[in-house]
């Protein structure tokens, strides 16, 4: 018999679970405790370290005084939790600043600076798109990317930042805490998208840390979720009123574990998640990404799987802020000011449970009202920290029964449309798992089979799915089971929702209307954006147009330098009687000379190095005037093309190709 003690860290709230394990799982006690999520004015989003280890010590110590066991029994505590943040701590482990959350979206200039300037594709610079796709199999092409935060906190905090000795996530943090011991998992590190992922390399890319102007000392040793992070000290012990000695394992991330939980394990099965925020995530057996739609693939708990991932911010709590501003305080569920759930006559014991029979009660469809479940920007398949919530198709008919259905079947069109996306790069399931605290509502489980057209299974305890997950990778560890893969066996299905046909009119029409909303919208998203959003469009709009004067200052000396060739080379062979070569070459290190010093001065206005560049243009001139002039020659004594225009092709391919090059290479 094996116990294992885990904790499920989600973005407001803790739960404590405790399992048991033989041939079967079974969670044998749980408690649940909050903490807080601070926004800012400017895109912050912070939580607090004392705020995540007092809710580990209500919850624990709750949880321990009505176990059937004693803590010495406990064989091991692991973790599941949000990823993405930004902890960044001492020496001891404590701290520097508060941690930001993976929804803190502060890092927009750095992300400008480093991924989202010079010569792209997909919106990307180029060359570090398809570096960092070599190397990771994915981008830093979110805000929200734990990169950009740090680099924010870089370039805003400098005190703080020169504190910090190791940059940890959320579970990381609190393992330090109570083990005294700074590692990350696998699944956590690649999450920071600079971590080596191709076979024979694994670890923190050098490269990378390089390219983006990152502190490899900053970046702990990685370990894998099985294995043992530590052991929790004396005073920490004391603390959660657990045993000291215990094994601390490493665990994983909600999106590396919550599929596990929920049983989706194998090659090509598919999980959704919603809670707080939602994801479509399958499980593949390679590498693959979608920079367009925002997908990439995460290393997966299993050795040699990944996790094809796509997520949306805010699914769940756009349920909760139904239950705040649409529910609580007007539709009526207050008649009597007395709560359903404290009536003598009650048939709900939840609020879910009302709506969810409100929702019930409704038409398919909504009356033709479509929701935008983008109440804090949105990640896949757009990035667009403007993007925010819409009731679309409002009329004198609707009436607040449809705009609750409207939440939930935005919430679900959402969904479908990242499931979509990814059958275009892979295979999804046509069984899906259905897990999160929303899967508790059955009227939500079958309109998102409905919409999505596939089979819905819902597993037992779904809300508790990632503290599964996280329980049986500490089994692993311990041995109690042969490997991550055996999961499946032990999960059991409680409720399967098959599609229904009847409304697949009404659904298809309005997801249709929903997928073109953001593209309609997007520049009134961007007019309506609070002032960090603004200033973020009014810089890019400002940086266009210092790109394209850059553009004409080089056009302007590149057509000078010709000039001055040409002069050069005419007055020292009439005036100087000199031979063809010599009069050449000087002409032409004239023309290189003025090119290069007034770009330098007046274009890129950087060159730290001055030799090293002088020779990458040189390098330039070496290799392309050699091949225009041969390629000229070709064209126009060969197949008889006008010299002239032979001359002008050969100019504007020079201007286009130096004005790259030294864009990207001499000047960077």
């Amino acid at each position: 018999m094996t116990y294992i003690l885990a904790y499920d860290i989600g973005s407001t709230s803790l739960k404590t679970c405790l399992f048991r394990i033989d041939e079967t799982i079974e969670m044998i006690g749980n408690t649940s405790a909050d903490y807080g999520l601070y926004t800012l004015p400017d895109g912050g989003a912070e939580q607090h370290m004392e705020e995540w280890w007092d809710a580990m010590c209500r919850s624990t110590k709750r949880l321990m005084e009505h176990a059937p066991i004693e803590p010495g029994q406990i064989d091991g505590i692991s973790f599941c939790s949000q990823m993405q943040g930004l902890v960044l701590v001492d020496e001891t482990g404590a701290p520097v600043r508060h941690p930001m959350s993976y929804m803190d979206q502060r890092g927009k200039e750095e992300m400008k600076r480093g991924i989202a300037s010079g010569f792209k594709i997909a919106g990307m610079n180029a060359y570090r798109l398809l570096t960092s796709l070599r190397i990771t199999g994915a981008v830093s092409g979110s805000v929200k990317d734990p990169l950009w935060k740090y680099l924010w906190v870089r370039n805003h905090e400098p005190q703080a930042f020169d504190k910090a000795r190791w940059w940890l996530d959320v579970k990381e943090a609190l393992i330090a805490r109570m083990t005294g011991d700074c590692v990350m998992t696998e699944d956590s590190a690649y999450a920071t998208l600079l971590y080596d992922t191709r076979p024979g390399r694994r670890g923190w890319s050098s490269r990378l840390t390089q390219m983006f102007g990152v502190e490899m000392h900053h970046l702990p040793n990685v370990i894998r979720t099985t294995d043992v992070a530590g052991y929790l000290r004396q005073e920490q012990a004391e603390e959660l009123g657990l045993a000291a000695g215990t094994p601390v394992f490493g665990g994983g991330g909600d999106a590396s574990l919550i599929g596990i939980g929920a049983g989706s394990v194998h090659t090509g099965d598919t999980h959704i998640y919603c809670g707080t925020s939602g994801w479509v995530s399958t499980v593949i057996d390679r590498q693959t990404v979608d920079t367009g739609a925002m997908i990439a693939s995460i290393i997966g708990a299993q050795e040699g799987s990944f996790n094809y991932f796509a997520e949306m911010e805010t699914a769940g709590k756009c349920l909760d802020w139904v239950r705040e501003h649409l529910a609580l305080d007007e539709i009526g569920i207050y008649l009597s000011k007395k709560p359903v759930t404290e009536d003598p006559d009650q048939v709900y014991d939840t609020l879910q449970e009302y709506l969810s029979d409100v929702i019930e009660q409704s038409e398919p469809g909504a009356g033709g009202v479509v929701f935008t479940p983008w109440l804090h920007g949105n990640r896949c398949p757009f990035e667009d920290p403007n993007a925010a919530g819409v009731f679309f198709g409002l009329t004198l008919d609707t009436g607040k029964t449809e705009m609750i259905r409207a939440v939930t079947e935005g919430i679900c069109y959402h969904l479908c449309w990242m499931l979509e996306c990814q059958d275009k790069k892979i295979e999804t399931s046509q069984t899906i798992r259905f897990c999160g605290g929303v899967a508790n509502s059955p009227v939500i489980a079958q309109i998102l089979a409905d919409i999505t057209g596939r089979t819905i299974e819902v597993v037992e305890s779904p809300q508790n799915a990632g503290a599964l997950g996280a329980a049986l990778t500490a089994a692993v560890g311990l041995g109690a089971i042969p490997d991550i893969g055996s999961a499946a066996g032990v999960i059991r299905v409680r409720s399967a929702f098959a599609p229904r046909t009847e409304h697949a009119a009404a659904y298809r029409r309005n997801y249709e209307v929903f997928k073109k909303l953001h593209k309609q919208n997007r520049k009134l998203f961007e007019q309506l954006g609070y002032g960090a959003k603004n200033e973020m469009a009014d810089d890019l709009n400002k940086k266009k147009r210092k790109e394209a004067r850059r553009v004409l200052k080089f056009v302007m000396f590149s057509a000078s330098a010709g000039i001055i060739e040409i002069v050069v080379f005419t007055l020292m062979e009439t005036l100087m009687d000199l031979p063809y070569w010599p009069c050449y070459l000087t002409a032409l290190i004239c023309s290189v000379l003025w090119n290069f010093t007034m770009n330098r001065h007046f274009t890129f206005q950087s060159a730290n190095n001055v030799p090293v560049a002088m020779m990458k243009v040189a390098a330039y001139y070496c290799v392309f005037t050699p091949v225009t002039t041969i390629g000229g020659n070709y064209l126009v004594e060969t197949l008889g093309w006008n010299a002239f225009l032979v001359t002008g092709m050969n100019m504007a391919c020079n201007i286009v190709t130096e004005f790259l090059y030294q864009r990207f290479f001499v000047f960077g």
